[in-house]
């Protein structure tokens, strides 16, 4: 990097870069699973969201909080992977609407039973659309609805509505047994 503070200017970035990669690195894993079901491409999303934020250290100034910037660039890289494996291989994704219509083991199974149910409401959650994959997935992460609302765009209304049906939808649909991608 050439000019006159190059140590000031790439100390910085590297040291926030490796707050943010501690703070939220396991938020990320989690995000990253949420969206892309195959392990090899996950990690690849993953390295694709670690460098988007790398990348877009130097325009961070603040506006909005260090979490809400880093769960931004998250979900952006996100779906746009999603949209891009998506038109590579056709997957379906269906609405709030579509997903609604469709609609005491021993410690090691119970861990197994655990896992999978996990499994099940990742699949679930997989196959929102990203806006509401989005804000359930944030939702999930502890943020609030206003923060949510800084995050997507979208009225702290509309993303308080947004969190009660997809709880719904998602509640119906797990406790029916469906999780199968459409």
């Amino acid at each position: 990097m050439p000019g006159k503070n190059q140590s000031t200017q790439a100390s910085r970035p590297e040291e926030t870069y490796q707050e943010v990669s501690a703070a939220y690195g396991a938020a990320l894993s989690r995000l990253a699973r949420a969206y892309e079901a195959e392990p090899e491409k996950r990690g690849d999303l993953l390295q694709e969201i670690h460098i988007a934020m790398w990348k877009s250290l130097g325009r961070f100034n603040g506006s909005c909080s260090l979490r809400t910037w880093v769960f931004r660039i998250a979900h952006n890289v996100a779906a746009s992977h999603v949209l891009r494996e998506r038109r590579r291989n056709r997957v379906r994704m269906v609405g709030l609407e579509e997903l609604d219509a469709a609609a005491g083991a021993p410690d090691s199974l119970q861990a197994v039973a655990e896992h999978q149910a996990l499994a099940r409401l990742t699949d679930l959650i997989r196959q929102l659309m990203p806006i509401d994959r989005q804000v359930i997935l944030s939702y999930l992460e502890g943020m609030d609805a206003e923060a949510i609302s800084e995050l997507t765009g979208l009225s702290t209304s509309n993303v308080a509505t947004k969190i009660h049906r997809i709880k719904e939808i998602l509640r119906k649909r797990f406790e029916a047994g469906d999780s199968d991608e459409q």
